[in-house]
């Protein structure tokens, strides 16, 4: 659901070039599986919505540039990463601000050319600085206080898709990206 002016959003949302995000509780539903194995090391699980990988791939191919920024290290993140052809990865930054400053010096984008979709307090000092700043809607209350937008659908329920929807549409390129949609 928007905040402020429909317009305003609008606006926002056609600026932009990068759109980065966190990854538990965003591009997953923020539940964090691990599988003891009898020799106590652990497997980790997460699940990733098909929705929201389709998404980044019409993204990518409308030339907008994706990323991620994570407080975790997981080998099914990188995979998944890897899947829908993001450009950026992030893993194991408990602090996101410093790679978020990374990404803008090797994408050439400004702020405001960027968007960011968090759900809890490690993400607000990214939301704090983009141009779209948006919040799942099972984002903490800090977090939907600081956003531009909060999603309808929760994280891990095609929320990064819907982001992806409102930023092509304002952008005019809808159409073309469902003509172009592959598996």
């Amino acid at each position: 659901m928007p905040k402020g002016s429909k317009s305003g959003l609008k606006a926002r949302a056609r600026r932009i070039r990068l759109l980065l995000m966190d990854v538990d509780g965003v591009l997953t539903d923020g539940r964090i599986y691990l599988q003891s194995l009898p020799d106590g090391s652990a497997v980790e699980m997460k699940a990733f919505h098909a929705f929201d990988g389709a998404g980044l791939k019409l993204a990518r191919a409308a030339g907008i540039r994706t990323g991620l920024i994570t407080g975790r290290d997981s080998a099914a993140t990188e995979r998944r990463a890897r899947e829908v052809g993001m450009d950026f990865v992030f893993q194991k930054r408990a602090e996101k601000l410093p790679a978020y400053e990374q990404i803008l010096r090797a994408s050439g984008v400004r702020e405001e050319e960027v968007a960011y979709i968090g759900d809890d307090l490690p993400d607000l000092p990214v939301l704090r600085r983009v141009g779209l700043a948006v919040a799942v809607a099972n984002a903490a209350a800090e977090v939907k206080r600081a956003a531009h937008y909060v999603t309808e659908r929760a994280g891990g329920e095609g929320a990064v898709r819907e982001v992806i929807e409102l930023i092509l549409k304002a952008q005019g390129k809808w159409d073309a990206a469902i003509r172009s949609a592959r598996a």
